[in-house]
């Protein structure tokens, strides 16, 4: 190995440790206790050291994002076998809620802490196709999804087909959220609101249990279930929630 080449590994490898370290700083404590002298200090550099490899912390938190991301992408685009295009929404759905319930600080730093942060996941590592690598990748199999149920006719009146996926995505995204930061939230177990959200897009066959669990519980590693409509599943059609009357029980 010449020296040059040498030098690039090494670069590699410190780079690595530089993100290594980060992210146990994050997974343990936070990105609030995130700086490039704690990093320094955990694989016992200089901090100029770190500044030679990112500018700031903040391009350190977008790498870590970018990372994150390309794992929750992993962790979805095997569930594109599922034949079924709702049971794939819905295990989709699963997997996204899983993936940020098993790996809280990584989705706070994604979807939670800095819009810039959250740009730089979805975009991806820089490169000239970086940008059909990340966003375009996860979105694609939903917005495919609903394209093919509208093409076998059970989403009838639905608006576009993007505008339907990122009505979706809100919904797992609110799920989460709420999972992280609300004490009081859920009352009922995780699995139950899970539920209950996929039958209000997919309705009532949402919350049959079958084959499709298997593969989202391989995907995403968690226990929470997938499950799939049969055949016969109601057209996917998200609806609106009636406000309670004055005066109800909430």
């Amino acid at each position: 190995m010449g020296i040059a080449e040498r030098k690039t590994r090494q670069k590699l490898e410190l780079r690595e440790r530089i993100l290594d370290a980060a992210r146990r700083i994050v997974m343990r404590e936070g990105f609030g206790a995130l700086s490039m002298r704690r990093i320094a200090d955990a694989i016992e550099y200089s901090p100029a050291t770190l500044y030679l490899h990112f500018e700031s912390r903040d391009a350190i938190a977008r790498a870590l994002c970018a990372e994150g991301y390309a794992q929750l992408l992993a962790s979805i685009e095997p569930l594109v076998a599922i034949a079924d295009p709702a049971a794939r929404l819905k295990a989709i759905g699963r997997a996204y809620v899983a993936f940020g319930v098993a790996h809280p600080q990584t989705y706070r730093l994604i979807f939670m802490e800095d819009p810039s942060y959250t740009g730089a996941a979805l975009a991806g590592e820089k490169g000239a196709d970086a940008a059909e690598n990340a966003d375009d990748a996860a979105f694609r199999l939903m917005v495919e999804s609903i394209d093919a149920l509208k093409a076998e006719d059970r989403l009838r009146g639905a608006p576009d087909s993007q505008v339907c996926a990122e009505a979706f995505w809100a919904t797992m995204h609110g799920i989460v959220a709420l999972h992280l930061t609300c004490p009081v939230f859920p009352r009922a177990p995780l699995d139950a609101v899970i539920d209950a959200a996929l039958v209000a897009w997919f309705g009532a066959d949402a919350s049959d249990t079958s084959a499709a669990g298997a593969a989202t519980h391989e995907a995403s590693g968690e226990d929470l279930p997938a499950d799939p409509a049969g055949p016969n599943a109601k057209p996917f059609r998200p609806r609106r929630n009636t406000p309670p009357k004055d005066g109800a029980a909430n």
